[in-house]
């Protein structure tokens, strides 16, 4: 059966009672080549295992089966369980299971499907909840690589250096963990139904070194989303606006006159190594005031 054929696949889709749904963000993809590159681009062997999310009617499923030692995907609607358990029913390197992902302990079920196998994820993500499983697969911190089809304003965002006007906090968040790669376009006729947007492939590999370490994140991510809450504010601004009720802002202020940023800067052209230096001088100024007052 050719997955990638709606006509092909749609007598055994409506034996099932499926429906396309809106609220699940479902496309179904038309275009065979789009599946086969992305599954190229997760760079699969016999000794992988891949975590696929929303495997839809199965069509990257298959690619990712004839690479990989084994796949575990995860599908949330329950009304392709039956036609995908009957796709797949003799490939025993392939396993369909239902729930939501976002829902899911996920390095508990790599470790539980996957022993032995380096861990993966690839997936056609719903564009309503893209950064949910994004944030999910990253912060599971089990996957080697992360190929994943976005909308391509997210794909762009993700990938964005500082300074320019895609960089976001999500963009610091995303290249902190991993180096993401923007692969491809997917243009919208190589879908049913056809979406409105443009699609984008991006890998995203696991970083083996950090900025900060562990017990350093909190902060560091603290004076991101303080850098990026209010664009339009100076760094100094957005900076007293999170931490007044632990520092006063001239302290602030000579703070990042000391880091070399100036008060006048904006959070969006910093990049993460000064993310970094200035989180720690914060911390430490924080401390010695904690301290200084008797309250640490």
């Amino acid at each position: 059966m050719n997955l990638c054929d709606y006509q092909e696949i749609r007598p055994l889709l409506e034996r099932n009672g499926f429906r396309f749904s809106k609220s699940m963000g479902q496309n179904f993809l038309t275009a065979d080549w789009v599946p086969e590159r992305i599954a190229d681009a997760a760079e699969l062997n016999e000794g992988c295992g891949v975590l696929e999310i929303g495997p839809g009617i199965g069509c990257l499923t298959d690619q990712l089966g004839r690479r990989a030692g084994k796949v575990a995907a995860i599908e949330l609607d329950k009304r392709l369980l039956p036609p995908l358990r009957e796709i797949f029913k003799e490939r025993e390197n392939i396993r369909i299971i239902s729930g939501d992902a976002l829902k899911m302990d996920l390095p508990a079920l790599v470790r539980e499907e996957f022993s032995g196998l380096t861990p993966k994820a690839c997936a056609n993500l719903p564009y309503q909840i893209t950064t949910d499983l994004l944030t999910a697969l990253v912060d599971a911190g089990c996957f080697e690589t992360i190929t994943v089809m976005v909308q391509r304003e997210f794909a762009k965002r993700i990938c964005a250096a500082p300074g320019t006007p895609d960089y976001s906090a999500f963009s610091v968040y995303a290249n902190f963990h991993t180096v993401p790669e923007l692969l491809f376009d997917v243009p919208p006729d190589c879908f049913v139904p056809r979406p409105k947007v443009t699609s984008s492939v991006i890998r995203l590999r696991k970083r083996t070194e950090k900025a900060v370490p562990p017990e350093r994140e909190k902060m560091f991510f603290a004076v991101v989303r303080a850098s990026f809450a209010q664009r339009r504010k100076t760094l100094a601004n957005g900076l007293s606006a999170a931490f007044s009720d632990r520092l006063p802002k001239p302290e602030i202020a000579a703070i990042l006159d000391r880091s070399g940023i100036g008060t006048g800067t904006r959070g969006e052209t910093l990049g993460i190594p000064q993310f970094a230096a200035l989180a720690a001088a914060l911390e430490v100024a924080i401390l010695e005031k904690q301290t200084g007052n008797g309250e640490a």
